[in-house]
Parts: structure tokens; C-alpha cells; sequence
């Protein structure tokens, strides 16, 4: 039986690994054309096997760097001359460093902006007459950083702060031009990410990757470490006919580790 997202063309970034790769499984699951883009070419081939095997038409896979304006423009042109269409873009792309602020080169901070920020605004920004011509949706991962930031993670804090502030920038136009735009905060995910920036904060602090894992659950108080899964549940509501009055939104999902009122 089709399911909600038959006929539709949904682009992910990031999609080999982590969080895109699960929301592009789900997407999967009911129906939908994925295309699939990341810098990886081997995680993009098992990547591929896992979405596949979820169901719906064959993954498109794009081996492009979208740190790069041309790596964009090629994402962007292979979706054209395949299907000249895209009902949703999912910005999942983004790898910032952690580490001592003083210990952080520039290149770290220049790296964690090109992929992050500049990729996304790129892709919403090639992407967006398609996504007009379907009054589409754009979901944005940004992090929990971007509203609890923490002194060993000021590339990603940042980053995600100003995804999220485009973000809303853009719904603006979106309520003009009949798409929805918003983003999801996820807090700690338990994705090979996760354990990249543990890896990471663990040489910044000295402390042990158990120790870290541990503090990730008990500083906040949260049950346990996030899943991919529920960061994929939201972002297929959030780009569903149920959730058109959802428009130029922050959502967080990190257990209830954002403390602040918003």
C-alpha cells in the first residue's frame, strides 16, 4: 500500500550516515523518491542498501562536497535532469569540530561554517523554485548547542545559532511562496557523530569516553541518549499536510536538556 510520501521527491544531505540517513530510511518506509547526498562515496553505498531495503523506489545517490558552492550546484543539477522535481529538502549535512576554543585553528571554524551554514543556505537557495512550484517543505538539523552552548563546542554552538536564525529568516519568504520551513535541535544522538565529537571532547578535557558518554545523560537529567529515530519520526511530521501550520519553528529533541524558556 503507498504510503504519504508516494510520488515525492525528497533530498537529504548528509544522508549516508547518522540522523539524515535514518529520516531518508523513513522517508523510505512510506513511499518516497530519496536521493541521498554526502562527500562519502563508500558511506553513501551502504547507505544505499539500508534505504532500499526500507522500501519505495531505489535511493538516488550524489557523491558531491556541499562545503563547496559547485558541490551544491551538482546535487542541485542531477535532482533536475532526473526528476525536475523536489517536495522536500532535509539539510542534514554538517561535521563541526569540538575541542579548547584556543586550540581551535581557523581552518576548523572556516570548514564548520562551508558545510553546515553555507551548504544549507545554498541548497535552499538553488532548491527553492522547485520547492515553490510544490509548496513544499525544508527541515534544517541544526543541534542543541545553538541555544545551550558549552565552552568546548563554540564552531558547532555558533553554527547551529546561525542555521537556525536563516532558518526562520527564510520561513518569512516560505509564507509567501507556500513552503514550509523549520528546524529541529537535536540534543545528544546516539549516531557515529556522537561518538566523533565524545572522542573529541575526551582529548579537550581529559576525561574518559565513559565518563563523557555518562555526564551526556546525568548533567541534564534526560532518561537516556537520543536515536536517530526520533529525530526521522519529527521530521516527517514536520513536512506532512498535518503540520502546514507549523511554519519558521525550532523544535528540540534532547530528552528535555535545553533548560531555557522558548
Amino acid at each position: 500500500m503507498p504510503g504519504e510520501f508516494a510520488g515525492k521527491v525528497v533530498v537529504v544531505t548528509g544522508g549516508s550516515r547518522g540522523i539524515g540517513r535514518e529520516i531518508a530510511v523513513e522517508f523510505a518506509r512510506q513511499g518516497a523518491q530519496t536521493v541521498i547526498v554526502s562527500s562519502s562515496a563508500e558511506n553513501l553505498a551502504k547507505a544505499a542498501k539500508t534505504v532500499a531495503a526500507a522500501g519505495g523506489p531505489a535511493p538516488v545517490t550524489i557523491n558531491a562536497d556541499l562545503s563547496k558552492l559547485e558541490g551544491c550546484q551538482q546535487a542541485f543539477n542531477t535532482v533536475k535532469e532526473r526528476f525536475n522535481r523536489c517536495d522536500v529538502l532535509v539539510n542534514s549535512a554538517g561535521a563541526t569540530r569540538a575541542g579548547n576554543f584556543v586550540d581551535l585553528p581557523d581552518e576548523a571554524w572556516m570548514n564548520g561554517y562551508a558545510l553546515k551554514l553555507f551548504g544549507c543556505v545554498r541548497m535552499c537557495r538553488l532548491f527553492w523554485p522547485m520547492l515553490k512550484a510544490a509548496n513544499g517543505f525544508v527541515v534544517n538539523i541544526g543541534g542543541g548547542a545553538a541555544r545551550s552552548p558549552g565552552a568546548d563546542f563554540s564552531i558547532g554552538a555558533s553554527v547551529n545559532a546561525a542555521m537556525g536564525n536563516f532558518s526562520k529568516a527564510l520561513s518569512q519568504l516560505g509564507k509567501r511562496d507556500g513552503v514550509n520551513v523549520n528546524v529541529i535541535h537535536p540534543g545528544a544522538t546516539e549516531t557515529e557523530r556522537f561518538y566523533e565529537l565524545i572522542e573529541q571532547r575526551s582529548k579537550a578535557s581529559g576525561k574518559s569516553v565513559d565518563e563523557l558518554k555518562k555526564e551526556a545523560t546525568a548533567k541534564d537529567g534526560i532518561r537516556r541518549i537520543g536515536k536517530a529515530e526520533d529525530i526521522s519520526a519529527l521530521a516527517l511530521f514536520l513536512c506532512s499536510d498535518k503540520a502546514r501550520h507549523i511554519q519558521g519553528t525550532a523544535i528540540a529533541v534532547d530528552g528535555g536538556s535545553t533548560v531555557g524558556y522558548y
